[in-house]
């Protein structure tokens, strides 16, 4: 009940916000970049001169305003191309009335006005279900090589051995669940994959603990306990090494890129613990039990030592170390199952390809629900809401004194949990933008690290499963996206300090 109030809300506030710029902002396009917009359409291009300076605390300084703007299109005035746009902070000044004079058909727009006007394109409805489609095609092939893997781990009893190492840790955090179910194992799988960033791997691992975990749920269409607390745990985020994080600061020239992965580290890990404690509360779980405590206070040890090793290394050796990490275990997991039905003498293949059959499947259920999302996701984003809350949030903040460095990394944390590749390109706007080695550029990798994309994740392991009502399970996965948003400004202070 609170996803479907929450994506009616989306498309509610979305075409309510266009209808708005429609008619009082004369935006005649926004309807039409709503459903057939395509994000590699064209910039109009507009030429502009600009006079006096915009107010450096909400838009930075004048070179990074005009930076910024001429990525939507706006191109600067020269002897081939007279102006179109004057943009200035005051039209009454003697610099603007001498520019009016040069060039009568001059249009004069304040800075705050041109922001106004600034939409990212964003692909309209039509394409964003040929995407959502696409997505849920790519994960074919992945879904069935690792539910066909699984499979074969389960047949050759893997699953139900690791089962038994964690239930010690997992039968108090998940106390509903029956002590050895495979669920257990199916969750640990997901945990480490998350944990080193492999993707590809933790959504089948985690769509199949799901799966483990609706066959004992009594109420099919209600999420269980278990499954909340999974998939709170799950969309914190939790990643050793933010690699691509990594990967794409260096790529955009930063002076150090491996400098955010110890703050990104600890608001991951943060946000993990909030999810952890806010539902455990919720469920009446003591975590003060010795069990609980002795593998938390394992896992930071592990991380700990691991933020020590990986500062000691140059980038490369740190790209080196993570690929080796990854691909390593991918490669390991395999030989494990593998030799683990071998010795068991089970047809290895048969179960392989049973398995494969179940991930063709959910791959293709989870369609109409990736659909739906994505697609409110995509009005909501088009319509320039997005616009309205970053202005206004810069405005309070401006009103009440405070310092405003971290407003313009906040579109990355307010687009995280509804869209992955939207956050990631928010990220890279970012730094493109004011630098990235900039406090925003920073603070926007730090925040792109610490959490996951909330909503895609409801919409993908509950449509899995059909499950409907998802009671409170978006309202603490948010609370928890919150504490890594607070944790990642708060650190990003102590880390690298203010710009202003």
């Amino acid at each position: 009940m609170a996803l479907s109030k929450i994506w009616a809300a989306f498309i509610i506030v979305a075409i309510v916000m266009a209808g708005f710029k429609f008619t009082f902002n004369d935006d005649k396009e926004v309807f039409n970049r709503m459903v057939t917009g395509k994000s590699s359409d064209e910039y109009t291009t507009i030429y502009y001169t600009a006079a006096g300076n915009p107010d450096a605390k909400i838009f930075g300084s004048k070179d990074a305003f005009e930076k910024r703007i001429q990525a939507y299109g706006y191109t600067p005035a020269d002897s081939a191309h007279v102006p179109g746009v004057l943009i200035t902070d005051n039209s009454n000044s003697v610099e603007a009335q001498s520019y009016v004079a040069s060039y009568p058909g001059v249009r004069i727009i304040s800075y705050e006005g041109v922001n106004k006007t600034l939409h990212k394109h964003n692909d309209g409805i039509i394409e964003t279900c040929k995407v959502a489609v696409n997505i849920c095609i790519g994960l074919i092939g992945i879904m069935a090589l690792f539910m066909g893997l699984m499979v074969i781990a389960e047949r050759a009893g893997g699953i139900n051995l690791l089962s038994r190492i964690i239930g010690p840790f997992f039968s108090r955090l998940f106390p509903g669940v029956p002590k050895g179910h495979p669920a257990f194992g199916h969750m640990m799988m997901n945990f480490s994959a998350n944990l080193l960033g492999l993707d590809n791997a933790a959504t089948p691992f985690g769509l199949k603990a799901m799966e483990s975990l609706q066959e004992i749920n009594p109420n099919k269409e209600t999420a269980s306990n278990a499954q909340i607390m999974f998939l709170c745990l799950h969309a914190s985020g939790l990643t050793l090494i933010p690699v691509s994080i990594i990967a794409i600061r260096s790529s955009m020239g930063a002076a150090n890129p491996t400098d955010i992965f110890i703050p990104c580290m600890i608001a991951t890990f943060m946000a993990t613990m909030a999810a952890m404690m806010m539902v455990s509360f919720k469920q009446k779980i003591n975590l003060f039990q010795p069990v609980i405590l002795a593998w938390i206070l394992g896992i930071s040890s592990v991380i700990a030592l691991l933020v020590v090793y990986v500062t000691s290394l140059t980038l490369d050796g740190v790209q080196s170390f993570s690929g080796v990490l990854s691909n390593g275990l991918i490669l390991f997991i395999f030989i494990a199952i593998v030799l683990g039905a071998v010795y068991k003498k089970i047809d290895i293949f048969d179960a392989f390809v049973s398995g494969a059959k179940g991930g063709f499947e959910t791959a293709i259920k989870i369609i109409p629900y990736l659909v739906g999302m994505l697609v409110a996701i995509s009005l909501l984003r088009t319509s320039g809401a997005f616009d309205i809350v970053i202005n206004g949030m810069k405005t309070l903040f401006v009103a009440t004194g405070m310092d405003t460095a971290f407003v313009d990394a906040l579109p990355t944390a307010l687009i995280r949990p509804l869209s992955g590749s939207g956050a990631r390109g928010m990220m890279v706007d970012t730094m493109n933008t004011f630098g990235p080695d900039s406090f925003a550029g920073r603070l926007s990798s730090i925040m792109q690290g610490s959490s996951d994309t909330t909503f895609y994740v409801i919409a993908v392991y509950f449509g899995a499963v059909a499950v409907k009502n998802t009671r409170y399970t978006i309202g603490y996965m948010l609370l928890a996206d919150l504490v890594g948003i607070v944790t990642s400004i708060v650190l990003c202070y102590l880390f690298f300090g203010s710009t202003l």
